[in-house]
Parts: C-alpha cells; sequence; structure tokens
C-alpha cells in the first residue's frame, strides 16, 4: 500500500519558488497602495488656487513641504528595489531543472514509442557496453538503462509502468516543504527556537500592546479621553461662560501636555519667551491658582492662542509650537461642543442640574472662526481680507460709504468701491475682489412639517417636527456679476427707476433674493385673500341690494330711470337667491357635487403625502449608502498653518430663552447643495412659539445667517377608542352563538344513534 512522504527541500529549488511567490504578494499590492500619486495633479491644483490663497500661511507652508519632501523620492526607490528582487527570483525560478519528470524508458533508451523486442533488446547491448560501470562508464546511467530495459521485456514491470508510471509499482506520496534543511537540522535547533520565541513572544506581543494602549486613550474623532473628561467637568460646572473663560479651558487640554502627547514640547527657551509675550499682551490671569490653568503647558498654550488671534510676531524658537496649538484648536472646539450637546440632552431628559446655555455654544462656534480666522472678536470681518489694516478701515466706515460687513463691501458699486480702496494699487484690489469673489454666499431655504403624519402641515402638541433645510452654496462672485448686469440696463428704464428709487433706499444686491422672496409670498396672500372674498352668501347679496335700493331712493339728483333699472336688477337678483334658497332638490345636488370635488382632493393631496413621503424615505436610504467627501472648498485664512475646509454648523434655537431647540448639526459636505433635516419634540403646550434657524461657518467671521421659524402647536387629537373596525354587529354574534348551539345538539343526536 502506498504511503506518504515529507521531505526537506535539500537542494533548495522549492525554497525559491516559496520565496518568489512571497515577494509578489507583497510588492503588487504596496505599489497599488503606496506609489506616490501624480505629483503634477498636487502641483497644478495648488497653481489653480495661488490666485486667491497665495498668501496665505497653509499655502506658503504646503509649497515649501512638496519642495523639500524626500518621502515620495524613498517610497519609489523602497517599492523599485522590491520589484528588482521579484524579478531577480523570478528568473532564477525560471532556470532551475525540472526534477520532477514523468518516467517514460522509450526516451531513456532513446527508441521511438512502440519500438519491437529485438530493437529495445539491441539497443540496450549497445548502451551498456557504453555505460557499463566495468567499462568505464556511469554507474547512475546504466542503472536507469536497466531499468528501462526491466520496463520494456519484464510483463510485471511493464503492466507497474503502464498502471502507476513506475516499473517498481507503486511508491510513497512525496510532499516537499518549500524550506531549506538546514532549518530542521540538530545543530541549528537553540538558533530557530530562540528566533521563534524572540519574533512571536516578544515583538508581537510588545506591538499589540503598544497599539492597543495608545488607542484605547484616544475617542473616535481622535480626541484624547482625558481632555473630554475635562471639558465635561468645566461646562458641568459652570454652564454660562464667555469668550475668556473657554480660551482657558481649550488651552488646558491634555493635547498640549507633553507627558500626554509627544508632539507638544516644553522647550528652554520658554522662560524667556513666554514672559515677554504676556507683558506684550496684558492681564491673561497669570496669577490664576485653579489647576489645570496654572500648570506650564496651559499657560504657554493660552498664550500662544491669544497671541494667534491678535497677530502678533513670535520668535522662530516658538512658532513652530503656535502652529501645533492653533491647528489643533478648531478639532478640539468641537469635541467641547459634542459635550455640551450630551450635557444638555442629560439634563432634558434627567434633570437635576444646569445644562451649558445657548451662549456657551455659541461662544465656542465663534471661537473657531477667529482662531481659523486670526482674529479677535471685537475686530471688523473686513480685516480677513488681505492688504486690509486697522489704519485702513477709516476710509470704509466713513459717512459716504458705511461699509462695516462684507455684504456691505459686496454691495459696493465698482466705481464706489475702487473710490474708496483707492489707497490699494490695481494688483492690490484685484487681489482683494478675487479673495472677496471667493467667499461663500449661502441661500438658506426652509420647510416644516411633520413626517409620518395624516396631516404633516398641523403641529400638535409633543410630535416630532422635522424641518428641512437646504442650503445652496455660491460665490460671492456671483453677486459682482448681478451688479453689472444691473449697471447695463437699457437707458429707457433708467429715469422709471431713478424715480422710483428717490423715496426708497438703496437695496443691497445680496439681500435681493430674499427681498424678492417676501414680495412674492405677500402677494400670493393678497391674492388668496381676494379669492377668498369673492364668493358672498345670500343674506349679503340681499342686504347689498336693500342698501343699494336705499342709496338710489336718497339720490333725488340721480335719472329715475336709471334708478329703476338698478331696483329690478338687484331685486331679481335677490329673488333668483330665494328661489335657489327654497329649491331643496338644486341645493342636494350642489351638496354632493361640492362633496366629491373634496373627496378628490382629499385623495390627489394623500396621494401627493405618500409621494413626497416616500421621496424622503429614498433621499434618506440613499443619505445613508453614500459616503460624501469630507473635502469642500478651501476657506481662506491668513494665519492658519493648514488648508481649512468650509463647514458649517445647522442648528435651531429659542433665543429668547437662550435654550437649544435642536442640537447643531455639523455639515461637512455642503459643495454646492445639501439638504439637512432638523428634529426636535414640539412644546407641550399649545400655541405660536417663534424660534431661529441659525447657520455658522467654522471658518469666516461675519457670514453666519439667521433665519425666523414661526411654530404654531395646536392640542394632539383625541386616541379612538371604538373604531368601526373593532364593532362587530350583535346580528353576527347571535348567528355565531346559534351555530355552536347546533352543533352541540348535532353531536347529542349522533351519540344518542350511537347508543
Amino acid at each position: 500500500m502506498a504511503g506518504q512522504q515529507f521531505q526537506y527541500d535539500d537542494s533548495g529549488n522549492t525554497f525559491f519558488y516559496f520565496l518568489t511567490s512571497f515577494v509578489g504578494l507583497i510588492v503588487i499590492p504596496a505599489t497599488y497602495y503606496l506609489w506616490p500619486r501624480d505629483q503634477n495633479a498636487e502641483q497644478l491644483r495648488l497653481k489653480s488656487l495661488r490666485r486667491v490663497h497665495g498668501r496665505c500661511l497653509w499655502y506658503r507652508l504646503r509649497v515649501m513641504k512638496s519642495q523639500q519632501s524626500v518621502v515620495p523620492t524613498l517610497k519609489k526607490a523602497a517599492l523599485l528595489f522590491g520589484w528588482l528582487v521579484f524579478l531577480l527570483l523570478a528568473y532564477k525560478v525560471s532556470k532551475l531543472d525540472r526534477e520532477y519528470q514523468e518516467y517514460n524508458p522509450y526516451e531513456v533508451l532513446n527508441l521511438d514509442p512502440g519500438a519491437s523486442l529485438s530493437e529495445i533488446k539491441k539497443q540496450y547491448r549497445v548502451l551498456s557496453l557504453k555505460f557499463h560501470p566495468d567499462k568505464g562508464g556511469d554507474e547512475a546511467t546504466f542503472m536507469r538503462i536497466a531499468k528501462a530495459y526491466a520496463a520494456l521485456t519484464n510483463e510485471q514491470s511493464r503492466q507497474n509502468w503502464e498502471m502507476y508510471g513506475n516499473p517498481d509499482g507503486p511508491g510513497a506520496t512525496s510532499f516537499g516543504i518549500a524550506l531549506p534543511a538546514w532549518i530542521v537540522d540538530q545543530k541549528n535547533s537553540m538558533l530557530v527556537l530562540l528566533v521563534y520565541g524572540l519574533a512571536f513572544m516578544v515583538i508581537l506581543p510588545v506591538v499589540v500592546g503598544t497599539w492597543w494602549y495608545r488607542s484605547i486613550r484616544y475617542s473616535g474623532d481622535q480626541i484624547l479621553i482625558n481632555t473630554t473628561q475635562l471639558f465635561m467637568h468645566f461646562l458641568y460646572k459652570t454652564p454660562n461662560m464667555n469668550m475668556k473663560r473657554l480660551t482657558m479651558i481649550l488651552t488646558a487640554s491634555l493635547e498640549f501636555d507633553p507627558r500626554n502627547n509627544k508632539e507638544a514640547t516644553i522647550r528652554p527657551t520658554d522662560n524667556v519667551e513666554v514672559p515677554q509675550l504676556i507683558r506684550e499682551l496684558g492681564n491673561i490671569n497669570v496669577k490664576k491658582k485653579e489647576p489645570p490653568f496654572c500648570y506650564p503647558y496651559s499657560l504657554k498654550a493660552r498664550v500662544l492662542v491669544l497671541a494667534h488671534l491678535a497677530r502678533m510676531e513670535v520668535s522662530e524658537e516658538i512658532e513652530e509650537d503656535q502652529r501645533f496649538v492653533v491647528r489643533k484648536s478648531p478639532a478640539l472646539l468641537q469635541e467641547m461642543i459634542n459635550v455640551g450637546c450630551q450635557l444638555i440632552l442629560m439634563a432634558n431628559s434627567r434633570g437635576g442640574f444646569h445644562a451649558p446655555r445657548l451662549i456657551t455654544i455659541e461662544n465656542c462656534m465663534k471661537l473657531t472662526q477667529m482662531i481659523v480666522q486670526g482674529l479677535q472678536e471685537a475686530k471688523s470681518p473686513l480685516l480677513q481680507l488681505p492688504h486690509f489694516e486697522e489704519e485702513h478701515l477709516r476710509y470704509c466706515m466713513s459717512k459716504k460709504y458705511k461699509v462695516r460687513s462684507l455684504q456691505d463691501l459686496v454691495s459696493l458699486k465698482d466705481s464706489d468701491r475702487r473710490s474708496m480702496l483707492r489707497y490699494l494699487g490695481e494688483d492690490k484690489y484685484d487681489e482683494v475682489i478675487a479673495v472677496l469673489g471667493s467667499f461663500p454666499h449661502i441661500t438658506m431655504d426652509t420647510k416644516l412639517q411633520v413626517l409620518d403624519d395624516e396631516d404633516s402641515n398641523n403641529i400638535t402638541a409633543g410630535s416630532i417636527v422635522t424641518v428641512t433645510v437646504t442650503l445652496t452654496r455660491k460665490r460671492m462672485a456671483g453677486m459682482f456679476e448681478k451688479e453689472q448686469e444691473a449697471s447695463c440696463l437699457p437707458e429707457e428704464t433708467a429715469p422709471a427707476e431713478e424715480a422710483a428709487g428717490d423715496n426708497k433706499a438703496k437695496t443691497k444686491v445680496w439681500q435681493n433674493k430674499s427681498k424678492g422672496t417676501k414680495k412674492t409670498a405677500k402677494s400670493k396672500k393678497k391674492k388668496l385673500t381676494k379669492k377668498k372674498a369673492t364668493p358672498a352668501p345670500v343674506k349679503a347679496k340681499q342686504a347689498n341690494g336693500n342698501v343699494a335700493g336705499g342709496e338710489a331712493a336718497a339720490a333725488a339728483a340721480a335719472p329715475a330711470k336709471e334708478d329703476e333699472d338698478d331696483a329690478s336688477d338687484k331685486g331679481s337678483e335677490s329673488d333668483e337667491g330665494e328661489a335657489n334658497k327654497d329649491s331643496p332638490s338644486e341645493r342636494d345636488e350642489d351638496s354632493d357635487k361640492q362633496s366629491d370635488t373634496e373627496l378628490d382632493e382629499m385623495d390627489g393631496d394623500d396621494e401627493e403625502e405618500w409621494e413626497a413621503l416616500q421621496q424622503s424615505i429614498q433621499r434618506r436610504e440613499r443619505a445613508l449608502l453614500e459616503t460624501k467627501s469630507k473635502v469642500t472648498h478651501a476657506a481662506y485664512s491668513l494665519y492658519f498653518p493648514e488648508e481649512k475646509q468650509e463647514w458649517w454648523w445647522l442648528y435651531i434655537a429659542d433665543r429668547r430663552d437662550q435654550t437649544l431647540v435642536s442640537m447643531p448639526y455639523h455639515v461637512c459636505t455642503l459643495k454646492d447643495t445639501e439638504e439637512v433635516e432638523l428634529k426636535f419634540p414640539a412644546p407641550s403646550k399649545t400655541g405660536n412659539y417663534q424660534y431661529s434657524v441659525i447657520l455658522r461657518s467654522d471658518s469666516f467671521m461675519g457670514l453666519d445667517q439667521i433665519k425666523p421659524l414661526k411654530l404654531e402647536v395646536h392640542e394632539a387629537k383625541a386616541m379612538v377608542d371604538n373604531h368601526p373596525q373593532w364593532d362587530i354587529p350583535d346580528t353576527e354574534e347571535e348567528d355565531e352563538e346559534q351555530e355552536d348551539s347546533d352543533g352541540i345538539e348535532e353531536s347529542e343526536d349522533d351519540d344518542e344513534d350511537n347508543d
């Protein structure tokens, strides 16, 4: 019976097959994932952003990094070396001799298949004389010849060869292990065990343990869990925070502590540089002894953030530390907002403590804008533009122009804008206009409804209200184009516009769309009121007829014929009204027609609501399945050290009570249009409520929007206890009881018959 035989690779040929496959499995995927992408694409992108973002700090750092970086070159060299090794191994494998070949005795004897027995014997004699060991031939070759001769002449050997491919019969199945034989050699056993133990019992546990220890310290947003707990403690302790207190809590984050983050550093020169900045900044609560605000790392981070907001120049020694602190701050402030929202939800559900106020959450958002733009809270938003300094603001805020915001600057005519910014040269003015044109202009449309309800427009107490907000982003350059189109109107319309504009204030370009929508809404309301006022009841017609008749009798100067005609006409109208009133058949027909039309309208409304519900469900499913990129538009920021994407916060608030109605939604995918659903429970008491839908940027100052939201809450419908479909008629119950009794009597009769 054939057995099994395992043997290691003594010659080393099989090991090359294994090594070639192993190297190929590493090199091919590594090339796909790690080969540096086309550098020209990144260079072209930076070149396209140069006109607008050329003065930004992040842009200059990115250009310097792309020029000085050697990482792509090292990656290419390592991958090319791997491919070289793979090709050499493949060439080596291709040159190896074939050890496992099918045994063929005719090839051994140099005969054609099917040769006769005499030819076989003759050839064997010739080869024996040539390769016999006694004649000086090779013994191994002679043994193969003798074996081939026996396979062709001996009947048993021939049958074994035809059945098993071997003249000796079935042999043991051989499995080759693609490892060199020296690995299992007795001399090398201790070395092999040492390497095995070091790899799997020391290195692997250390690597896994280190990764696990580092990962459990961070949350899903890569924020230290201890920092999150720190934020929760202070937000719970002081629900109402001003900007100064928020800055202290932000800079107390453990991300800035060298003991928790290796990127943070404490330099020997900090003892000289930090006190100098403190003297220049003024009062920043240096003497506050409350931990962790009194720790050196917190004080240093606070000084660097305040110096960044004041746009102060720092030395090169701590400039890198300042960039690190500023780069980390937006993510930490977002975590602070999330923690505040969690505390608000806990306070609403459990109670027992004061939730963070709306002003605290909004100050976190404002501080993010300030850090990205490198501006203090009281500074003008115009300082976000290049070439604008404090001394230049007096030209903008003069009585002639009164430009205090970016929208005011956009709404100016080009001639007035050039005149106001005449201190700039032509090139600088073009750069300012290009940057201003790249700023976002957001239009916000809201729709209020109660989903999954029969009447989606009727808001009842305690129902879940859904506010669908559609955000549309455009560039402010479009406002310039509208201004140019308005300036190119025909001359015939100019006098009429001038006459109409004498008594009206000048409308701003960025407000045209919203005012137009208000006018259209008002005009629609007027049309609806007019349509409602046209059908008058019969009694009103009679009263009008009597009044008209009285007026005709009182007017003696009027011709008598006209009075008689009017009286006859109105008398006929009143007679017709009375006739219609007294005819019940016609009244029934009218009521039937009205009921039919109402049913048709209700059916049409139900179909529309069903289609709208299906569309909303499909939108939600697509939103869950789609993974949108968070790369939107590069925000213009002169002093932020890395590229910042335009993101937004959207939420509903009650500004009178300073409370959040819906939690802030972080809009990170707004490129052109984005639809966001904000949900919140309606108040438990009926009445009219005034809320606000608020959109805040996390990158720009002065571009926030607030839109009023009126909510009319009605009383919830009473639950129906006895629905018609649950009522069972008495006749049906009696029939069922009668059937049951009949069945019982029949069974008793059958029993008696059987007896």
